[in-house]
């Protein structure tokens, strides 16, 4: 979508205002009261409770990244099949997926790629699937029977079918595809047998006509597969962005002013669906999204004639029990119209359906207006609380919003509070995720960022196309919380510009600390290694579920770690942030302390947790349901 004029409202002229007066308030040495972690995870200066602390006094620690992406042999690239008409799916990809398909406890990349559009001459533009061999990546995408093109956007994975493997699932324009794996000895297309419906294709269309036809053709975006009923058996939830024609876009007329035709906002299309599809077993899916609760909709105009309007521009979905029920809610952020929280509740009939309460909860919008919203992560941020972190788009501050008490499905926007609004508003931000970079045990923010114009700087000199990532320190402090990590301290391989998109992380060499995987548009991959040097003890857990009551990737579950005085909580969810899935094993960070006890909850059982005492420090453990 092109650069938005800023308009801000009233309120946001005195947001803005107030944001200002507090940072030169700030500058001017006015102390802030700081709540740190117990001592056996806490970083930074060494405070007591409630004593105050002057923001100079705090220091982020040098996490330094190197690129390693050749050194490791990943060599993909990304390409949009952009001519020059700038067709707005061109604008949005691509993913990465981190799994471990060939199950030797090394994570694997995914990477997903798009390709010619059908009036181009074709080119070999696969995805790419990179085995991690302990010393580096190897390419097994033809190998594994993945080289076919399509203009894949995101991607996800989860075992559907419960066979000990872990299975892949693309969204594309014009066609999904869900690929069994096969003991790790390759993937195989299913997503006919398995009673996907595909949406309009372009397949049909003569291929001189391309960016003629009006017909729509289906624009996914993010997915991730959830166990939404708790049955052991994993469903799949699909995001989709607008309603999407080639001719329908090359009809609108849009300019960036002085340059020539931008691309085209979603303003100007109209909203779709989100989709629900319950897994039935034995290789089968059926589409429950009605009945289910998921179609959102509202009426355009008033009185009883007035149209019922698809409202979702979706983009980012997250996983979360976000009120502690046993059962999981889904987030989704969307782009130019207000944010849905999807609650699951009983359906009243012994089952499981979806209330959309976005609105009510305080989920909508941060202040009271939609943002265009990319992607989208939850975690817990401090004991006991969690936040729900949106990217936005360039000039909107990323959107925080945490519960007023947990279990309560009532949220309030805290950018500004923890220290995100005013260092998070000048980029354009699509992938974003907590990670816990410096393994002290409290969840970091990483953004991903670049825009989609490529001439943006011609006209707005705040902007470029490619952007550096960025990076927020989680300090443990109250309220403000979060620290800009400057340029010296992550190193000069993490600040390289790029037209960021996706995201993952995962510990890709076995050192403990993870790795940050990022996509560009139209660009390489990077693997960014983590060179953190803070001596912070880890611990990673890999969950199998029994495959009966509880999937047998363990989607949903609960863990819990004590370290000396302080509880953490970490879920394991699917795909997150945007258009990806980072690793699913969980890693703690534990600062300097152990751990005294891991509890776990599985999902899709009422039995008690399962508990670990006095964990070995500094490993990977692999649990089993017992």
């Amino acid at each position: 979508m092109p650069e938005k004029p800023e308009t801000p409202s009233a309120n946001t002229r005195v947001k803005i205002a107030a944001s200002i007066g507090l940072g030169l308030v700030l500058c001017l040495g006015v102390g802030v009261t700081w709540w740190f972690y117990p001592k056996p995870v806490l970083v930074g200066p060494k405070v007591e409770v409630g004593e105050t602390v002057k923001r100079k006094d705090l220091v982020v620690p040098a996490s330094p990244f190197t690129d390693v992406t050749l050194e490791w042999g990943v060599n993909f690239k990304h390409h949009t099949g952009a001519t020059g008409n700038k067709l707005l799916p061109e604008t949005m990809g691509s993913g990465v997926v981190v799994l471990d398909f060939d199950m030797d406890g090394k994570p694997d990349l995914f990477f997903v790629n798009s390709c010619p559009w059908p009036d181009q001459p074709s080119q070999n533009t696969p995805c790419g699937l990179f085995r991690n061999t302990g010393k580096g990546f190897e390419n097994v995408t033809k190998t594994m029977d993945l080289a076919s093109p399509l203009y894949g956007l995101g991607g996800c994975t989860g075992d559907f079918d419960n066979d000990g493997w872990p299975d892949l699932f693309i969204t594309a324009v014009g066609g999904n595809r869900l690929l069994k794996n096969n003991g790790g000895k390759g993937f195989a297309d299913v997503t006919t047998q398995a009673g996907l419906i595909q949406g309009p294709s372009w397949t049909t269309f003569p291929k001189s006509q391309f960016e003629k036809d009006m017909q729509n053709i289906s624009f996914p975006s993010s997915a991730t597969f959830l166990d939404f009923d708790n049955d052991g058996k994993l469903d799949l939830f699909l995001c989709h962005y607008v309603i999407w024609a080639p001719g329908l876009d090359v009809s609108i007329k849009t300019t960036l002013t002085g340059v020539g035709r931008a691309y085209v906002s979603p303003t100007s299309f109209e909203g779709t669906q989100c989709t629900l599809w319950r897994n039935l077993g034995e290789g089968k899916f059926e589409d429950v999204s009605k009945t289910a609760g998921i179609l959102v909709t509202e009426k355009e105009g008033v009185g009883e004639n007035a149209r019922e309007r698809a409202v979702a521009k979706s983009l980012g979905v997250v996983v979360a029990d976000a009120d502690n029920d046993g059962w999981q809610d889904i987030f989704i952020a969307n782009d130019t119209v207000r944010n849905f929280l999807f609650h699951n509740q009983p359906d009243g009939k012994g089952g499981r359906r979806y209330k959309e309460i976005g609105l009510e909860s305080g989920v909508a919008y941060a202040d009271g207006r939609a943002r265009a919203g990319m992607g989208i992560d939850w975690g817990e941020y401090r004991p006991g609380k969690n936040g729900l972190v949106v990217a936005n788009f360039s000039n909107e501050p990323l959107t925080f919003l945490t519960n007023t008490k947990p279990g309560v499905l009532r949220f309030s926007d805290s950018a500004l509070a923890v220290g995100l609004s005013g260092p998070s508003r000048v980029p354009m931000k699509f992938g974003i995720l907590f990670v816990d970079y410096d393994l002290d045990g409290r969840l970091d923010i990483f953004l991903n960022n670049g825009h989609l114009e490529p001439d943006i700087a011609k006209v707005n000199a705040s902007q470029s196309f490619p952007q550096s990532p960025s990076l927020f320190w989680n300090s443990g402090g109250s309220p403000r919380c979060f620290e800009p990590v400057p340029p010296s301290n992550s190193g000069q391989d993490f600040n390289k510009l790029m037209v960021g998109r996706g995201s993952a992380f995962a510990d890709l060499d076995g050192d403990g600390d993870l790795e940050l995987i990022l996509t560009g548009n139209n660009e390489p991959a990077r693997i960014l290694r983590n060179d953190q040097k803070t001596g912070h003890h880890w611990l990673c857990l890999a969950l199998e579920g029994n495959g009966v009551k509880t999937n047998k990737s363990a989607l949903g579950a609960l863990i819990k770690c004590k370290v000396g005085e302080t509880i953490m909580e970490r879920s394991i969810s699917g795909a997150r942030g945007y258009l990806s899935q980072p690793d699913t094993a969980v890693t703690l960070g534990l600062g300097s302390g152990f751990a005294d006890w891991i509890e776990i909850t599985w999902p899709g059982t009422n039995s008690k947790p399962q508990r670990i005492e006095k964990p070995p420090i500094d490993k990977k453990i692999v649990i089993k349901q017992s």
